[in-house]
């Protein structure tokens, strides 16, 4: 099984898809006008705005949803995994994802916004939403919709969810001795609990959990970083040299850097794939644009923030091993230790000696617990896409969801990561190609939310005004209010 799953990853994680997703961040960041750059100050006003919403998430809510998914098992033991395998140099590449990236999380967010639906009282969408009632040939669009949303649904549900619960049991029986199969059931039960309850349990409990650990785990990091300053310049040269193939040690593996920086980038914020906005498509706002701004923010939050103070506690203290082509390591600061979170703890460890493994246990739970609920949200609506809101599939889908939850507790971690990253592969596939063909209606709400900010008039969304066709039936009543 191992193998076959190398197989598959090593065809859809390849190079042309690499290439797709930074030039279509390019792209999108010059259509924009680089906001990630220019706007940042909006998207944090936009990010802490929050209205009540009685039909979805509120603007905070949605932003700690997508940031949860963003800090963390692809942050921690996800930078861990990428120094492994594509060596430092896959840091850079990840803050190049980061920077033109962000664009395009930008423009899902507008378009999940723009057409979202309301099924059971709550809103729902997404790219398959956007990419049916979006495209102007319906027949395709259509096809892509269909087409992403059964990915989505068989790939979210029984594929990704093992890497969160796997790093979550390993992490618990590292530092407190924990069966991981205990573990694992009492874990899938919880989860159950929390997503049976629905989506303002899921919002509630993501916005108690998520802030207060993602804070503690940014000033760890940097406390390790600063114990170790005087090394923080090379470690930085380290990163550019390698990205570049440019270091005596690491000059071999330029393809692995750059494949293993957007790889993880990619698995750790999102970008591309199509899930953030799902979780956008679940929000009210005030105008799609606000949306956009919060989903961009959050490529920002977890990549500078998180991703690279990860990374750099690792570089910083040699708690790390780096493996070649040829399977050989071409480093080995630690002899026996297997990538993920036990690269973290040792950094942790060499100046606070045994708190590492307790510290990132609970981190990863907590993280990996809000990230978990996200991944409900992502399924379900496009189960919703499929079928409608048939109540029964949808109570079958949550028992295979709890299921694919503890069976991440019993596999290799080897087996998770390739499963999660052919998921995402496969998701960005097919987004960032529709995103190509309905990417200029965003543009076009973007630029018209900014004439109106220049104006010094509150933007109002009117679909009919721009031109737009199948725009959500969920913003007349904002309408009737103006």
């Amino acid at each position: 099984m191992s193998d076959i799953l190398n197989r598959i990853n090593g065809v859809v994680w390849s190079m042309p898809l690499v290439i797709l997703v930074l030039i279509s961040g390019l792209y999108y960041s010059i259509k924009l006008g680089f906001p990630q750059i220019l706007h940042i100050k909006d998207m944090v006003k936009a990010a802490g705005s929050a209205n009540k919403s009685e039909k979805g998430l509120n603007s905070v809510q949605s932003f700690i949803f997508t940031a949860a998914r963003t800090v963390g098992v692809g942050n921690i033991a996800g930078m861990a995994t990428g120094i492994y395998f594509g060596g430092p140099g896959a840091i850079f590449w990840l803050w190049i994802l980061a920077i033109f990236g962000s664009s395009i999380s930008m423009i899902e967010g507008i378009l999940a916004q723009t057409y979202k639906v309301e099924v059971n009282g709550e809103f729902k969408g997404g790219p398959a939403y956007y990419m049916e009632k979006g495209m102007k040939n319906a027949k395709l669009g259509k096809t892509f919709a269909v087409a992403y949303a059964v990915i989505t649904v068989i790939g979210v549900t029984f594929l990704m969810p093992s890497v969160q619960t796997y790093n979550i049991v390993q992490g618990l029986n590292q530092a407190f001795g924990f069966n991981v199969v205990i573990a694992g059931v009492i874990f899938s039960a919880i989860m159950g609990i929390v997503i049976f309850g629905g989506l303002k349990r899921i919002g509630n409990v993501a916005q108690r959990l998520s802030p207060i650990m993602a804070i503690l785990y940014f000033l760890m990091s940097v406390v390790i970083i600063i114990f170790n300053i005087d090394k923080f310049p090379g470690v930085i040269m380290l990163i550019i040299r390698s990205a570049f193939g440019m270091d005596s040690v690491f000059g071999a593996m330029f393809g692995a850097a750059v494949s293993w920086g957007i790889k993880r980038g990619v698995y750790a914020n999102e970008v591309g794939i199509g899930t953030s906005a799902i979780t956008s498509a679940s929000a009210e706002v005030d105008h799609p644009v606000t949306q956009g701004m919060i989903g961009g923010l959050s490529v920002f939050m977890g990549s500078f923030f998180v991703c690279t103070t990860s990374a750099v506690m690792i570089l910083i203290t040699n708690s790390y091993n780096t493996i070649g082509s040829n399977g050989k390591l071409v480093v080995e600061h630690l002899p026996g230790i297997a990538y993920g979170n036990p690269f973290v703890t040792n950094a942790i460890n060499t100046s606070l000696p045994g708190l590492g493994e307790k510290f990132i246990a609970i981190s990863i739970l907590c993280f990996a617990f809000v990230a978990l609920t996200a991944y409900y949200l992502y399924t379900e609506s496009n189960l919703i896409y499929l079928i409608g809101g048939n109540k029964l599939g949808i109570f079958i889908q949550r028992i295979f969801f709890i299921g694919s939850v503890f069976i991440g507790s019993v596999i290799s971690a080897d087996t998770v990561w390739t499963m999660g990253d052919i998921a995402n592969a496969l998701m960005a596939w097919i987004n960032v190609i529709a995103i190509l063909f309905l990417g200029n209606t965003a543009v076009k709400i973007y630029k018209d939310y900014n004439e109106q900010k220049k104006m010094k008039i509150t933007p109002v969304f009117d679909g009919d005004k721009l031109g737009l066709k199948n725009v959500s039936d969920a913003w007349s009543p904002r309408y009737n209010k103006k």
